[in-house]
């Protein structure tokens, strides 16, 4: 097995135990949710397989869903960002992202906040339209979004640069 693997499983382990042991407990006012473990997802190498990334966010939303009792809201908002992945990184990156010299755990820079941040808004749009699922309640799927959309990408940046490899 290659580093790159054995980190990504490590990766894929500590999120999902940390999301079920503490970010699962935080519910403040009702609103804000932080949901941190789509860090795997967003951290997945540029130029790893893709459909190995499409098989690990499902396995990683079913896994969610299992602990959460969910019915699918994880497993699909987790596929839905891993299939629009590269779009995003399109739209961030540009010609960077051909060439696939992007990495996301280095400085924080406009592409790789747009990069995240479009991912965390997209996974929790279609999270809380499915778990809501009423259009009558569109102002609380949008302050909801939005609300937990800031929290969870505030925890994301300071959880990527607190663990951020050291450079040799």
């Amino acid at each position: 097995m290659n580093s790159t693997l054995l980190i990504n499983i490590a990766r894929f382990i500590i999120l999902i135990l940390a999301q079920v042991a503490f970010f699962d407990k935080i519910n403040f006012l009702g609103y804000i949710n932080p949901y941190p473990y789509i860090l795997f997802i967003i951290l997945y190498p540029v130029n790893a397989n893709k459909n190995g990334l499409l098989l690990a966010s499902f396995l990683l939303g079913l896994t969610m869903d299992m602990f959460n009792n969910s019915g699918g809201v994880h497993a699909t908002s987790c596929i839905t960002l891993a299939y629009l992945r590269p779009s995003f990184f399109k739209f961030s990156f540009g010609l960077s992202y051909e060439y696939q010299t992007v990495k996301i755990n280095e400085r924080l820079t406009p592409e790789r906040f747009s990069f995240i941040l479009i991912s965390i808004l997209t996974h929790h749009i279609v999270f809380f339209l499915l778990e809501i699922f009423r259009f009558s309640f569109f102002w609380n799927i949008l302050f909801r979004t939005v609300l937990s959309t800031i929290f969870t990408l505030l925890l994301c940046i300071l959880i990527i640069y607190m663990f951020k490899p050291a450079k040799n």
